[in-house]
């Protein structure tokens, strides 16, 4: 867990301990994964720099109770004029109000304002799949990428499993070798607030990762699935960075991500006929609406398509 020595310069005391209760509720009471948990912390953390600097003192529990619409406003204001995006301030107001509902059911502080104040909403935007070549392409220079046979076979079949089975990256790294099926083909997924879904593994996906273990040096049930060159569990920082490394000698886009292979797997399916209830529950999705972007991808490349090739299309740009 991220030490709290950060909020020891804007807050009081009484406050740091308030935060405190919260990291822990949000990991035994909501279940939120590490990173998530992590995520809240710095965006907490933002704004009690921001509060304790405008105000002139650390924050205590009375500032807390007494904060404005116009202070939120204040803050947002500020994240704005440090370019930071419209996404990113929607997700730090999300946190804020995280925190005061924690507020107002443990320590019976009540503040209007956070619930009257909301951010810009941040532009829709679509998800960025790879197409399917490129995708191919990914994966087959994932190996050629690493000087150790075992770490080349180690990318390989993670990148495969996140295509394959349309996993978030953090769901991957967090796998055991005991998590892999010896007698099925189902693998059983933790995902967000530890919510478990039933992944089938196809025979390639199921082949790469077979042929990694048989090279990798540690081979233990409980170790780590995917593990570096210590041994210990690889981290999202690492294969971000073979990701960068291998569009870049593919050639292919900055939105090319480790994620990529996860709107590549559900875009792949929808265009193949798949059923929307099913692929969202092969991706996890609490609510169908998530799922359903990716319809929205599709229409999007019909269109262009039309526009390209059906000869009303032009004869309608003509007459314009």
């Amino acid at each position: 867990m991220q030490e709290f020595k950060d909020f020891q310069q804007t807050t009081t005391p009484r406050v740091l301990s308030m935060i405190e209760a919260w990291q822990k509720w949000l990991s035994a009471e909501r279940r939120l994964s590490a990173l998530t948990a992590e995520s809240y912390f710095l965006d907490l953390r933002e704004f009690m720099d921001f509060l304790s600097s405008d105000i002139g003192h650390p924050v205590d529990k009375c500032d807390l109770m007494d904060l404005s619409v116009t202070d939120l406003r204040s803050f947002l204001v500020y994240r704005s004029s440090h370019q930071v995006a419209r996404s990113s301030i929607a997700r730090n107001m999300s946190t804020v109000r995280n925190f005061y509902r924690f507020l107002s059911k443990t320590y019976d502080i009540e503040n209007t304002a956070v619930r009257v104040v909301r951010p810009a909403r941040p532009p829709k935007t679509l998800p960025k799949p790879l197409e399917q070549d490129d995708a191919l392409a990914l994966l087959g220079a994932a190996q050629k990428m690493q000087k150790e046979k075992w770490q080349g076979l180690r990318d390989v079949a993670l990148l495969t499993l996140l295509y394959g089975c349309g996993l978030r990256i953090s769901e991957a790294l967090a796998l055991n070798v005991g998590d892999i099926p010896r007698t099925n083909d189902v693998l059983v997924i933790t995902g967000k607030g530890n919510k478990q879904r039933m992944v089938p593994l196809l025979g390639v996906v199921k082949k790469t990762i077979d042929m990694y273990l048989k090279e990798r040096p540690v081979d233990t049930k409980d170790a780590p699935l995917f593990i570096g060159s210590r041994g210990e569990r690889l981290t999202p920082g690492v294969i971000h960075r073979h990701i960068r490394k291998l569009r870049t000698f593919l050639g292919l886009p900055a939105t090319v991500t480790p994620h990529a292979l996860r709107h590549s797997f559900a875009t792949h399916l929808l265009t193949a006929g798949s059923d929307l209830r099913s692929v969202q529950e092969l991706l996890g999705h609490a609510s169908l609406s998530a799922t359903q972007r990716y319809t929205e991808i599709d229409t999007v490349r019909l269109k262009a398509v039309y526009d390209h090739a059906h000869p009303r299309a032009h004869l309608k740009k003509e007459e314009e």
